[in-house]
């Protein structure tokens, strides 16, 4: 006979895949000194197979099951019933009966029970499980316990928990059901302890939520808990809940819900005292398990006892300090528009190339700005820079500047002494000084690509390595700083000087429009000339519209007009082809890498514009401005002092479209260089996986670009850690991750001080002028993006390769970006109303509702 049936005490926690998550924690507690458990058994996943192996039906059932979709609600419901149907009447073996049977009479035959499912997949720091299957309270007699044993297996079958598997890319084949039976406690008072606060993370807050009678009423959302809050061994904030409810086990077996009398209701479930020792008890399985807990617990006579710990899965990691300061943290995905998860080759590499030293949490990079905040001069440069590019930033940065203890204060540094060379000259507004920026990243790049072809091996990545340092030397060139400073610089002083002469709000989003030296708004507008050479084949067009594959360029040149087309494509890819959503991780796919993204652009380009549309646009765009900058001159010279007025505003608006077009052009040059590292890297890949040391290519992306190094040194990898760090990055995936983290693991929310908005607007950042109203196209994959002309984009956030999209649509709302980022700048370019920084914009804004976008106020609103 197989493992069928094992006592709590006989299980530990390295035991998942026999008695499920449940099982495998409540064993490991009940051997824990000082934790109480109630008494009980497992029933393993060895006999529900066993089961499984005797009812002929079920594989049948379950193979039909896998080949279900999400969509086939009538179909999933109707096989999930006849699965329950048929676990629920399967026969048990006598043997396992038996072994049940035998445990039961050891712990007492007519006690009342809890049986309870433990699935293998359930409370894994990867995929929280909770709630998705059976729980059945004060069953009482053997054959009512083997009865529910079997309603537990069929649980794993309830139209959610597939519903769950589906979403999640579990095979119901795969996943197998323990049963954990426990005496029943009758307890006074229980509830769910938190051993970090669930709400801001903070790891040093614990959280006891409690009510009366048994724990299923708060469980299950019934009632108005009582909730503490414990720090440092006192209730530092506690709210009493009005208890109208408590659900009891009644005398027939199952529970019952009894109504608490009204001088009840407000009574706390327990004392402050209580709640102390919980906590410590809590603190206690927080250290044996090594990470942050979510416990259920029952009070009996003044004493806890422990059904359930598991993982809280939703809390952010926290950066490794390394010290036991206190560091605050800034995420640098906010500012990179980026704040999905990135992979540790591509975590690796923007390390590399950082300008300070960058902590990885969650699968995202944070800086440590604690000393920036110690110092008066710091702050406010921290303040001046966060606060005006992420508002939300800035607010948070303020809290924590608000809270007396936290950061140690230091004072300003002494006067500086001047650099050698003196202050660096002020910048001319020279348009050369922009071309000489760029020929010289060209060129550099151009050397990059001639002498990578010969190396493969270490020598390749000391290669990439070296050359790393390169691409540091471009992207922190002094002159290419100064540049890019100047164009902002002259931005804000026109936004704050016409709007204090003239009343202009962001005058300077329409003085920058269709600016020379774009790489960014120049890539949008070449994919409208590609449009325009396949427009005239209708054979290519429909050819496209059935694309599927990537190799479909090679397919082309067998239609009429095909050749034109695939040249036009290869010459849009030849320029902007390194480019992807999320490209400042290596790792994802670029559009030359998967040519595929770009098909519905093209489509939807020559469906919604007339041939010429590319350089109309652009003249439309310089049109508007120069008439912005006549209207705005005139105005300023009937001002006192108009004539000197209008000279310098005409000054900064010359500055300004001389050097603002070239803030995209760095981090094109880095992308470029990034997209060669990659291909001589998938080449090395390859042979990686020719000589078996790793199973596919898309392995290396696991890797941190050291290990890589040591694995293509030794042609030796640890394939064990690859599957881990896959595990991990799907966890992290499903994070959002915050713009400001403390050490204590707090996640700091900032907020928009704004009155006078309308009710129910969702309040932004204004970042390109105008107001529009449209339908909102919630578009999370550019992939999907087949916007309408007069559609309004909103998204999480834009990169570079979203700016194809901009140019069918006539106004952008994002979650996530500032004055400055790319989505910001092109905005502004193409003359779109924009606002960004909305929180939560994509699950508040319903695809296909109409909007209005006040870009010039930074609201939005739901129509």
């Amino acid at each position: 006979m197989g493992c069928y049936v094992l006592g709590l005490q006989e299980i530990g926690q390295t035991q998942v895949a026999l008695v499920g998550g449940k099982g495998a924690h409540l064993g490991e507690l009940s051997r824990m000194d000082g934790i109480r458990v109630p008494a009980g058994f497992c029933v393993t996943t060895e006999a529900f197979q066993r089961v499984l192996a005797e009812a002929p039906a079920i594989d049948a059932q379950l193979e039909q099951l896998s080949r279900l979709k999400q969509d086939d609600r009538e179909q999933l419901r109707a096989l999930s019933a006849e699965l329950r149907r048929t676990l629920e009447g399967a026969s048990m073996p006598d043997a396992l009966a038996a072994e049940i049977t035998r445990q039961l009479v050891q712990l007492g035959e007519q006690a009342a029970y809890a049986v309870r499912s433990s699935a293998t997949a359930e409370d894994l720091p990867t995929a929280s499980f909770a709630g998705q299957q059976d729980t059945y309270l004060n069953v009482v007699g053997p054959a009512a316990i083997l009865q529910h044993v079997s309603r537990c297996w069929a649980s794993l079958f309830t139209e959610r928990a597939v519903l769950y598997r589906l979403r999640n890319g579990f095979d119901h084949r795969k996943v197998r059901m323990a049963v954990v039976v426990q005496r029943m406690v009758f307890p006074q008072a229980a509830g769910i302890l938190f051993t970090a606060d669930p709400i801001t993370s903070h790891r040093k807050i614990a959280s006891v939520e409690a009510s009366f009678g048994l724990g299923e009423a708060l469980v299950s959302g019934r009632v108005n808990a009582d909730v503490y809050k414990v720090r440092d061994g006192a209730v530092i904030d506690k709210a009493v809940g009005t208890k109208q409810l408590a659900i009891l086990a009644s005398s027939a077996g199952g529970t019952r819900e009894q109504a608490i009398e009204p001088e009840r209701q407000q009574q706390p479930a327990l004392t402050d005292a209580q709640v102390v020792r919980l906590v410590q008890l809590g603190r206690r399985m927080e250290a044996h398990f090594g990470c942050p807990q979510d416990i259920e617990w029952c009070l009996v006579d003044d004493d806890f006892h422990f059904v359930q710990s598991r993982p809280i899965t939703t809390l952010f990691p926290i950066p490794v300090a390394g010290d036991p300061e206190t560091h605050v943290y800034l995420s640098v995905g906010h500012q990179q528009m980026m704040t999905d998860a990135l992979k540790p080759l591509g975590l690796s590499l923007f390390q590399l190339t950082a300008m300070r030293p960058m902590y990885e949490a969650g699968g995202r990079l944070f800086v440590d700005v604690t000393q920036n905040l110690a110092t008066p001069a710091g702050r406010a440069g921290l303040l001046g820079l966060a606060g005006k590019s992420d508002p939300l930033t800035g607010d948070a940065l303020r809290t924590v500047i608000g809270r007396s203890d936290f950061i140690r204060p230091l004072p300003d540094e002494g006067p500086r002494a001047a650099p050698a060379g003196g202050a660096p000259a002020p910048l001319e507004t020279d348009p050369a000084i922009v071309d000489e920026l760029i020929r010289r990243s060209e060129a550099s790049l151009a050397v990059l690509k001639r002498d990578i072809q010969t190396k493969s091996g270490t020598a390749l990545l000391d290669f990439i390595l070296a050359d790393l340092q390169e691409l540091k030397r471009l992207l922190f060139e002094p002159r290419s700083f100064q540049v890019i400073m100047a164009g902002m610089e002259a931005t804000w002083w026109l936004n704050d000087q016409l709007q204090a002469w003239l009343g202009e709000k962001n005058a300077a989003d329409t003085l920058t429009q269709s600016v020379p030296n774009n790489i960014t708004s120049e890539m949008g507008l070449a994919l409208l000339d590609v449009a325009d050479v396949i427009r005239p084949y209708p054979e290519v067009v429909a050819f496209l519209r059935g694309v599927k594959d990537d190799g479909f360029l090679d397919e082309l040149p067998g239609l009429a007009g095909g050749r034109e087309a695939r040249d036009a494509i290869q010459a849009y890819l030849d320029r902007y082809g390194m480019r992807c959503v999320g490209e400042i991780d290596i790792t994802r796919p670029r559009w030359s890498e998967r040519p595929t993204t770009l098909v519905p652009l093209i489509l939807g380009n020559i469906q919604n514009f007339e041939p010429g549309a590319s350089k109309r646009r652009f003249e439309q765009g310089r049109q508007e401005a120069w008439k912005k900058e006549q209207d705005v001159l005139e105005r300023l010279r009937a001002l006192p002092d108009g004539a000197g007025k209008a000279e310098e505003t005409k000054r900064m608006i010359d500055r300004v479209r001389t050097f603002v077009g070239y803030r995209e052009y760095p981090k094109y040059g880095k992308i470029n260089r990034y997209f060669v590292y990659k291909q001589a890297l998938m080449k090395e890949a390859e042979r990686l996986v020719r000589a078996r040391v790793v199973q596919e290519k898309e392995d290396i992306f696991y890797l941190t670009f050291q290990e890589l190094q040591d694995v293509v040194r030794t042609n030796q990898v640890d394939a064990q850690l690859i599957r881990q760090r896959k595990d991990t990055f799907r966890s992290y995936q499903a994070l959002t991750p915050p713009r400001v983290l403390t050490s204590d693991g707090e996640v700091i929310t900032g907020a928009y001080r704004r009155d006078n908005l309308p009710a129910g607007a969702l309040v932004g950042l204004a970042v390109s002028a105008g107001t529009i109203e449209g339908r909102a196209r919630v578009i999370l994959d550019m992939a999907e993006a087949h916007p309408e002309p007069g559609d309004i984009l909103v998204t999480a956030y834009t990169d570079p390769s979203w700016t194809p999209v901009f140019v069918s649509v006539k106004g952008l709302v994002t979650e996530v970006g500032g004055l400055m980022s790319h989505g910001s700048v092109i905005a502004r370019e193409y003359g779109l109303p924009a606002v960004v920084g909305v929180e939560h914009a994509t699950r508040r804004i319903r695809d296909g509702q109409r909007i209005r976008v006040h870009g010039t106020d930074g609201y939005v609103e739901l129509l």
